[in-house]
């Protein structure tokens, strides 16, 4: 079998499995586990994949940069945005991650909203300055530019003296056993930090997120309070939704 057969073979397995098994794959096609190694390499060079101990694991396909991902599903981002706006309450102490769908839920807060979102992106600072009475507190560190948010030890200094009734977090996969997780470790903890301060964390996500691992995990799929998608989940992803206590909603 050619190289370009082993790895669409491979492909299509974790379309259909949402996973591969090296071990399994290389004792079904007859070959090396050294060379079904080689292909998942390069698979996850080509962002295809991400490598996990035994095998691969579908890889998250929000990894573009912000501009990119502006474009993308915009449509559906609004109407996420919507559903979260709607669970924040006069008076609340708010985290709000950086991301594009977080933009949409920042724009689309109530004017009359009397709140304070505390957060660590300029692009939600900037999508709440005409909001009278929003309190808006922008924490500083170093610019991560893939995400537009800032990082580091000052802005983890700033988060930890804050306790926020709700976090809303931005990442780029969800999965049942291996979590919560992005793509950059700085980021990863200072999610984390900002889902630890606060007494409910909420995601907005669409469909492409589910399912899908990036390298480096912010926490327990346990540890997230509600998840705000789109359109109807199948049963496999409200399963194991519900089995982790995460309450679904549909936008």
């Amino acid at each position: 079998m050619l190289t370009s057969e082993r790895k669409a073979l491979i492909l299509n397995v974790l379309k259909r499995d949402g996973r591969v098994i090296a071990k399994a794959i290389s004792q079904q096609l007859g070959v090396s586990d050294d060379t079904i190694r080689r292909d998942l390499r390069e698979l996850a060079g080509e962002g295809l994949l991400l490598r996990v101990h035994g095998g691969a694991m579908p890889a998250s396909s929000a990894i573009v940069d912000f501009g990119a991902r502006e474009q993308l599903g915009s449509a559906v981002k609004a109407r996420l945005g919507k559903v979260g706006a709607g669970l924040v309450q006069p008076g609340q102490i708010v985290f709000i991650d950086g991301g594009t769908t977080n933009v949409q839920l920042a724009q689309q807060l109530p004017h009359s909203l009397n709140a304070t979102i505390v957060t660590h992106s300029p692009s939600i600072a900037v999508a709440l300055a005409h909001h009278p009475h929003i309190e808006v507190e922008l924490i500083g560190g170093r610019l991560f530019k893939h995400s537009l948010v800032a990082v580091g030890a000052l802005s983890a200094a700033a988060i930890s003296e804050v306790r926020a009734d709700l976090c809303f977090m931005g990442a780029t996969g969800i999965h049942p056993q291996l979590g919560i997780t992005t793509g950059d470790r700085e980021e990863a903890t200072i999610k984390r930090l900002m889902a630890e301060q606060s007494a409910e964390v909420i995601m907005l996500a669409g469909h492409e997120k589910l399912g899908a691992v990036s390298p480096y995990r912010i926490m327990a799929l346990a540890n997230l309070g509600t998840l705000i998608t789109e359109g109807t989940l199948g049963a496999e992803p409200r399963g194991w939704l519900d089995e982790a206590g995460v309450t679904l909603m549909e936008a």
